[in-house]
């Protein structure tokens, strides 16, 4: 069965990442007291920051009711992520990322991006990079609007039902953490593609469930044409 739909994350995966969201999310964590290292951070990459934040404070500090404090320090992870993006000189795309949106809308598919930052996040790198300006991707679908982000389905088949697809089996997903290899596993995607030059080492990702591993985007453009 052909594919229809390519669903590609962010950071790591299109968009470079030079531990830009880790050192924001350390940040914002140490600014309300909470110290935690890299790796902590690393354990929550691909979920929606929220859930992130709130799993960090229950899990590593013990902090039970963490409704108004996760809502803080995502406020600050928010702003620092959108002044990031609006104005670091590094912002870019992942090395032939906007070549293989070509291929992929060349040959019919639909190109989508899913993400667990929010929609102000996603709105400023997608502005920044002109993905809708120059008309590389078709839809984007970000964490805060669905009811469950990653390693949930939902965002897969909020962006299936924006687009007419009904069989999971026309889908492949694209990321470089596990939350994004659960959530393309779970969806039941044909193709569940791990990137393994962003959050996660080749190593890691080999323990993720997926269908293969790649080094470069350009690499998927023979794996969905394949029959």
């Amino acid at each position: 069965m052909a594919i229809k739909m390519v669903v590609f994350d962010m950071a790591g995966t299109t968009v470079e990442d030079r531990d830009n969201v880790h050192e924001a999310f350390i940040n914002s964590m140490k600014k309300s007291g909470y110290a935690i290292t890299r790796d902590d951070a690393n354990s929550v990459m691909g979920m929606p920051k929220p859930a992130a934040i709130s799993q960090l404070l229950n899990r590593k500090f013990g902090v039970a009711n963490t409704q108004t404090l996760t809502e803080k320090i995502h406020r600050a992870f928010v702003h620092e992520m959108i002044e990031f993006y609006k104005t670091d000189a590094g912002v870019k795309s992942k090395p032939n990322t906007e070549e293989t949106f070509r291929q992929l809308k060349g040959l019919g598919v639909k190109v989508v991006i899913d993400t667990g930052f929010s929609r102000d996040i996603a709105n400023a790198i997608i502005e920044r990079l002109k993905w809708n300006e120059n008309a590389l991707i078709d839809f984007s679908v970000t964490s805060d609007e669905v009811a469950n982000g990653r390693p949930y389905p939902d965002m897969v088949f909020h962006a299936m039902k924006h687009m007419g697809i009904t069989d999971a089996a026309e889908v492949a997903k694209v990321g470089d953490t596990s939350s994004d290899m659960e959530e393309g596993t779970t969806a039941g995607c044909k193709y569940v593609i791990g990137v393994t030059t962003g959050a996660y080492s080749a190593e890691e990702m080999k323990n993720t469930r997926h269908t293969h591993l790649v080094a470069d985007l350009s690499e998927i453009i023979p794996i969905i044409t394949e029959q």
